[in-house]
């Protein structure tokens, strides 16, 4: 019979995280463990990575949700919280087998480094310290300072590296408005911009379309896709914007199952798509990197790079290198019975 419990979690970012939302100084998660009484000794770990103030999840009974999905397991895959589903799709193995090529740390995952926002000198410096540890692929969040500023940073990164050599990828995370966006977009996309995130808020389906339809930049879903939707719902979303790409956080859109529902959709549809963390902790971004490594030929980047943001992660096998994710067999995962663990 199948037994589980949860704990909260507290990480704590090396530096503020600041998007065109708010500034993060921590992250609250929860880890979910489940064991089998006729087996006792097989414990597997999922993470239950709730995102307060943006995921669907951030509701007041969240912890009363997560106890009664202990209750029952199995039951938990249907919960109305993507995030649990996340945590228990992971816990109870369904996210991916362990004999895939990178869980035997045959290959890495590549990857795109973040840059996140900051003044004009940090974002700078974090510019550099990307591009000097390999990084041909950059992803910058942008909206929080002075739009001219990030113009001005973008035209530095490209007098030293061609869109040849170096990939930009941005991240508005909303901060464009429906009347300024198109505007924005044309004075970025002289700098060969790959894509553009999100540039307004969710939920403004006719702007998006129209958004998707007129830039001169690609533009990638991402706040769009958060929460729970039936794949008929899942499909006439991207049907209705047509984007050139979506970007997938499976603890945020419904878990690993919903995720591939929107991959077919958008295959269907042509629409192209990769995957990325929503600040999990190691156990969550592992979890992506499995699912990822185990049912899908990855042909770009992906945004798997949040893993290093915090000063009390748990011990993992994950390294980067060379603008990759990496899974060391060899390695240990850090204990975590001293966590306050509950029913």
């Amino acid at each position: 019979m199948l037994q589980a419990e949860w704990a909260p979690y507290r990480l704590f970012f090396r530096f503020e995280a600041r998007t065109s939302r708010q500034v993060m100084t921590y992250k609250d998660t929860y880890f979910v463990r489940v064991s089998d009484s006729d087996t006792p000794s097989r414990i597997a770990i999922g993470e239950c990575a709730l995102f307060r103030g943006l995921s669907a999840d951030d509701r007041p009974d969240y912890e009363e949700l997560l106890s009664q999905a202990c209750s029952n397991p199995e039951q938990a895959l249907n919960s109305p919280c993507s995030s649990i589903r996340f945590g228990f799709e992971t816990a109870l193995g369904l996210h991916g087998s362990a004999a895939s090529d990178w869980q035997r740390g045959l290959c890495g995952i590549p990857i795109n480094g973040l840059v996140w926002m900051g003044d004009k000198a940090t974002m700078r410096a974090r510019i550099k310290e990307k591009l000097d540890s390999g990084f041909r692929v950059l992803k910058l969040k942008i909206g929080g300072i002075a739009f001219d500023d990030e113009v001005d940073l973008l035209r530095e990164v490209r007098r030293a590296f061609s869109p040849d050599d170096l990939e930009v990828r941005l991240d508005a995370n909303g901060a464009f408005t429906p009347e300024n966006a198109l505007t924005r977009l044309d004075t970025l996309a002289q700098f060969h911009i790959h894509s553009l995130e999100q540039p307004v808020k969710a939920g403004q389906t006719e702007a998006m379309a129209r958004i998707c339809a007129e830039s001169p930049i690609p533009i990638a879903l991402d706040e769009e896709l958060i929460g729970l939707r039936t794949p008929e719902e899942s499909e006439q979303l991207l049907s209705d914007i047509r984007p050139a790409y979506i970007i997938l956080k499976p603890s945020l859109c419904g878990g690993f199952k919903a995720s591939g529902t929107y991959i077919d959709a958008a295959r269907k549809l042509g629409i192209g798509w990769w995957a990325t963390s929503a600040l999990e902790s190691d156990i969550g971004l592992a979890a992506i990197g499995s699912w990822l490594s185990s049912g899908f030929n990855i042909d770009m980047p992906q945004g798997l790079g949040t893993g290093q943001l915090y000063t009390n992660n748990i011990p993992s096998p994950l390294h980067m290198a060379a603008g990759a994710l990496h899974y060391d067999p060899a390695a240990s995962w850090g204990n975590v019975d001293f966590l306050p663990w509950r029913r």
